[in-house]
């Protein structure tokens, strides 16, 4: 797998990130991850519609939380838009966490089984083997339009600016 040149830190440690870097101007690259029900959903399920593609490494952290509940909020007030938040977490831990706090906005999609996405877009935490935190936009064209690797994992992405780009494809 490749590495990317990306300068990406963990609690302030540098890691190495692994995978295909996905950029702005690419066409986007169908992938295959788990829904809850363990079934295989592919991002061209979703043709037609924009896609906020929300990359985290596990669910059961605050920011991590955060960041899903935020989309799941946006995604409320977004026509023709699907959010995706993909995850090496297990399927069953995705749907416990949005089934408690009632998040029906979003799709979460697991990432853990064959690293499909990661490998992908450029997101796998070689050291870890868990995604790292970021933000993918992809227009109705399959046109990918907004990439964020979140510099410091422990830190928030750019929600406003991921906003400003998905409001500008409708």
């Amino acid at each position: 797998m490749n590495k990317t040149d990306l300068e990406i830190t963990f609690a302030g440690n540098k890691v190495t990130i692994l995978g295909d870097q996905i950029k702005v101007g690419d066409k986007a690259p169908d992938f295959t991850a788990l829904n809850g029900k363990l079934e295989p959903v592919k991002l061209s399920d979703f043709d037609g519609k924009v896609k906020i593609i929300v990359v985290y490494p596990s669910i059961d952290t605050g920011v991590c939380a955060a960041q899903n509940r935020r989309f799941n909020v946006e995604a409320n007030n977004l026509e023709d838009v699907v959010v995706l938040s993909i995850s090496c977490d297990l399927p069953f831990a995705q749907a416990r966490f949005c089934g408690a706090e009632g998040l029906d906005n979003i799709i979460t999609l697991s990432d853990h089984k064959d690293l499909d996405f990661g490998k992908k877009y450029g997101f796998v935490i070689e050291e870890l083997r868990l995604l790292t935190r970021g933000t993918v936009i992809i227009d109705k064209d399959g046109t990918v339009k907004y990439v964020e690797h979140v510099p410091e994992i422990t830190t928030d992405p750019d929600y406003e600016k991921a906003l400003e780009i998905t409001k500008s494809l409708l």
